[in-house]
């Protein structure tokens, strides 16, 4: 009996052990990744009922706010621009965890995460922590003009300063209003969340930064960087005039409306033609386009602190063997996929030297006196191209927009370099209109690349030149303050 006894005992002191231990780890080792998990409910509940900290512009404008709700929560996140600035700032919601800036930033809204040891134990009993509010680098009056700009049209717009790498503007169409979504009836937030879902224009997806296009002739001045970069001999070679370029097993490629044309590099970029740039891409070669496209950050996801940042590709290097499918891809077709913020990464990078900054939109945390508590730091990311190779392709992007495709991107006493695209959707009469741009040339400030989806037509009136280039010069002044 005594025996059995023994037993028990020391099973049941083994299983207190067990469970203190368990106790201990959850409330001290596991407490900061707990906290600030967005899924955490308990977190949420906090900070719907502490005084969160607030996101504004780095120009002051406010975009998230704690107000006094008087219910069980206390607190009503509240987003007073609404769905102009959602792509950035996300939402916060109970149902549903946090989204862009929101989830991005939480630790430090909240206060920042508890510390290990006896001094989270200690914490754990302390009444609240201090929560920092966090000023973003988007400018809000780029902001509302790339809105405005863009309008109802399906699309996105990327602004940045691409010396360091600080987000002025992002703009996805559609977008939705994120008030409802941190509502304290949870009934009415998954109505709200479930009507964005059943939409398929995708307002809840950033295009911006999340949604991937074929990038068509933006992609050329990648191509044409890979000439500098790896085979000089062709950048003095004259391609020949044509309207179709053959390829093999009876294929070819064309020009846009059947046109004819020709040229150095220069020329071709200038005119954005097909057959000379294809024919660029074919004498580059397979491997050395594939090193350009990846030294531009193709293949790898830019270090945006914002979540979820999709990967622009390419593509499959199998496929890049083949001649016609390298032709096309030099021009930005076939496999290749790019977000508009890789995009506006190639326009900042031939604007900056060949160096790509990291892509950023936190600026700095303050306390609640406003003191800045923490600042971001630029840092460079990669290096797309030599300083060399990207003076020139200015001047060619200068040229493109003096005299060549992207005129309408001109902006009066200002210099600007441009770069059209009119990508190829699949769709017979469909394309989506593009433009990556830089001013002002001689001492960038802003590059930016904009797209507008599924433009009907197969003529002048769908192109990037027509429809993104006059959003990019007007987000180009803006920023500028021109």
């Amino acid at each position: 009996m005594n025996d059995r006894i023994q037993r028990l005992g020391l099973i049941l002191g083994v299983s207190f052990c067990l469970l203190l231990a368990a106790l201990t780890r959850l409330q001290v080792v596991d407490a900061s990744k707990l906290q600030n998990d967005p899924r955490n409910t308990r977190g949420l509940t906090e900070s719907f009922s502490s005084d969160r900290g607030s996101i504004q512009t780095v120009d002051g404008v406010l975009l998230a706010t704690s107000d006094p709700s008087g219910d069980e929560f206390k607190r009503q996140r509240k987003y007073p621009e609404g769905a102009v600035f959602a792509p950035v700032t996300g939402y916060l919601s109970f149902t549903y965890g946090a989204e862009g800036a929101e989830r991005a930033f939480n630790q430090d809204l909240t206060g920042g995460a508890l510390p290990k040891g006896d001094d989270a134990l200690r914490q754990l009993f302390q009444k609240s922590r201090h929560a920092r509010d966090v000023t973003l680098t988007i400018n809000a009056k780029v902001q509302r003009t790339a809105a405005q700009a863009l309008g109802d049209r399906r699309g996105a717009v990327v602004a940045l300063d691409p010396t360091t790498g600080g987000i002025i503007a992002m703009v996805s169409s559609p977008s939705y209003d994120p008030n409802p979504l941190a509502a304290h009836s949870q009934d009415a937030v998954r109505a709200a969340y479930e009507g964005l879902l059943d939409d398929t224009n995708k307002p809840l997806v950033s295009r911006a930064y999340r949604d991937r296009y074929p990038p068509g002739s933006t992609f050329k001045v990648v191509t044409a960087s890979a000439a500098f970069d790896h085979n000089p001999d062709i950048t003095r070679k004259v391609y020949p005039t044509l309207k179709r370029l053959p390829l093999p097993h009876g294929q070819s490629l064309g020009n846009f409306g059947g046109e004819s044309c020709g040229g150095t590099i220069a020329d071709l970029l200038r005119v954005s033609c097909n057959t000379g740039m294809a024919s660029v891409g074919l004498d580059v070669g397979t491997q050395n386009m594939e090193a350009e496209a990846s030294a531009f950050g193709f293949g790898t996801r830019p270090p945006l602190d914002l979540p979820a940042t999709a990967v622009s590709v390419f593509g499959d290097p199998t496929k890049l063997r083949a001649q016609a499918f390298l032709a096309h891809s030099a021009i930005g077709q076939e496999d290749v996929s790019a977000t508009p913020l890789q995009m506006a990464l190639v326009a900042a990078a031939i604007a900056n030297g060949g160096i790509i900054m990291k892509p950023h939109v936190l600026d700095h945390t303050s306390d609640d006196k406003g003191d800045i508590i923490s600042k971001y730091k630029p840092s460079e990311w990669r290096t797309a191209t030599s300083g060399a190779t990207s003076a020139v392709l200015k001047q060619m992007m200068i040229d493109v927009a003096r005299s060549g495709t992207a005129t309408r991107a001109q902006i009066p006493g200002i210099t600007v370099g441009a770069k059209t695209g009119t990508a190829q959707t699949g769709t017979a009469n469909e394309s989506h209109a593009w433009l990556i741009a830089f001013a002002p040339a001689e001492a960038p400030k802003v590059a930016v690349a904009v797209i507008v989806e599924r433009q009907q037509g197969s003529g002048d009136a769908a192109t990037g030149g027509r429809v993104a280039a006059p959003i990019a010069q007007q987000v180009m002044k803006a920023a500028l303050g021109a």
